[in-house]
């Protein structure tokens, strides 16, 4: 009896070797897929303060009916800060010009303490912008207005950006005088970001 369970065990034994018996070929781990890296848009970093230039074409009307156009152009200064996708900003321009207003007057300068605000293009910022102005003239005085506008600057490197910018101006009853003044001026302008 004995004899027959040991030859049963043995017999069970050899039975359920093959299910424990492994591949005898070589096992190559497959591989886990990896996951496929997503290239997120780089975009040039606005944050500073910048420094630099513009030139271009300014047109003047007076509510009486002088009117004149000419170049103008000067110098522009600001800080800008990138929020990411969106860059909020303010600057200063300082613009020479001499534009005759039919002999009523001469346009001779315009300062404008501006804010700007724009969203990201790659490199580039589209943007709105808008502030106080003040114009100064040869036989009409001084007087402080308005000005609205867009304009779009492109980073060339990190530390330069080229843009242009089309602004409307507007001076009511200019320096007491009843004459109302609007003017709309195009510039280029290259800037120096520190």
């Amino acid at each position: 009896m004995r004899y027959r369970i040991s030859a049963l065990t043995a017999a069970a034994a050899l039975a359920a070797a093959p299910a424990f018996a492994g591949n005898l070929d070589s096992v190559t781990p497959e591989a886990a897929p990896q996951p496929v890296p997503q290239m997120s848009p780089m975009t040039r970093d606005w944050t500073g303060y910048y420094m630099g230039g513009q030139l271009g074409y300014g047109d003047v009307e007076a509510s009486t009916g002088p009117e004149g156009d000419g170049l103008i152009g000067g110098l522009v200064a600001g800080y800008d800060y990138d929020f990411g996708n969106w860059v909020l900003g303010g600057g200063l321009d300082y613009d020479f010009a001499d534009i005759d207003l039919g002999g009523a007057a001469t346009l001779e300068s315009v300062a404008r303490l501006k804010m700007r605000g724009g969203y990201k293009i790659g490199d580039g910022l589209a943007y709105a912008t808008a502030g106080l102005a003040r114009a100064e003239t040869d036989t009409l005085g001084n007087d402080n207005g308005y000005f609205v506008g867009l304009g779009y600057e492109h980073m060339i490197t990190d530390q330069f950006s080229l843009g242009g910018e089309a602004l409307y101006h507007e001076f009511d009853d200019f320096n007491g005088s009843g004459v109302d003044l609007d003017a709309t001026t195009v510039q280029l302008r290259g800037t120096f970001r520190f």
